[in-house]
């Protein structure tokens, strides 16, 4: 038996050492903790801020073509020269109650534009600001449907005036009131350029709410 004994080898395991609670090993090496960092979004006002300068330059423009609208109908004026000076024919916007509303039109379309142009600086520098973009569309709306208005009413009479027509036995004057048709017809085509910037304005400003 003693030989037998003396003969095994005696082998000692360590085992790992746990705390009292078994939560975890003693020595172990802790587990890693993923640590999250937080990304900050940066606001995205670049785009707004380019919209808002763009709207403003469209608005200077705007005012450029509203106010030769109404200084070209404004002063449209031909007289026919004739031997004598008690028989002339003589052509004048104010003759016609539609010029007369054109130039009216777009001389409050001008005036809106230079008023508004404070609120398109407002609306650059602080390029989230609802309020003061909200205000132009509303007003930009109006403002557009009067010009459209006025550029159409007066178009029709530029139309008649250069064709005639022989249903309502009207006779066309453009072949005599040359200079007068000339000049209308360029101070209708501003004030459709005029109405145009005006819908382009209404669709950047509401892109710019819409986002």
């Amino acid at each position: 038996m003693d030989s037998e004994k003396s003969g095994e080898a005696t082998i000692a395991i360590q085992e790992p050492k746990t705390d009292p609670k078994g939560k975890g090993i003693a020595g172990a090496p802790a587990p890693s903790v993923a640590t999250t960092k937080t990304i900050r979004q940066q606001p995205r006002g670049g785009w707004k801020k380019g919209i808002a300068i763009f709207d403003f330059v469209l608005r200077l423009c705007a005012i450029a073509t509203g106010l030769a609208a109404a200084s070209l109908m404004g002063t449209t004026e031909q007289t026919l020269p004739f031997f004598t000076q008690f028989f002339q024919f003589h052509a004048e916007y104010n003759d016609l109650p539609t010029f007369m509303f054109f130039v009216f039109a777009n001389g409050i379309a001008s005036g809106y534009l230079i008023l508004s142009l404070p609120f398109s600086i407002v609306c650059i520098v602080r390029p989230h600001a609802v309020g003061p973009r909200l205000f132009l569309v509303i007003f930009d709306t109006v403002v557009m449907a009067l010009t459209i208005a006025a550029a159409s009413a007066a178009a029709a009479i530029v139309y008649l005036a250069h064709n005639g027509n022989s249903d309502a036995n009207w006779n066309a004057i453009c072949q005599q009131f040359t200079d007068f048709c000339q000049q209308s017809s360029t101070a209708v085509v501003a004030s459709f350029i005029t109405s145009a910037m005006f819908v382009l304005l209404i669709v950047l400003s509401a892109f710019a709410l819409r986002t």
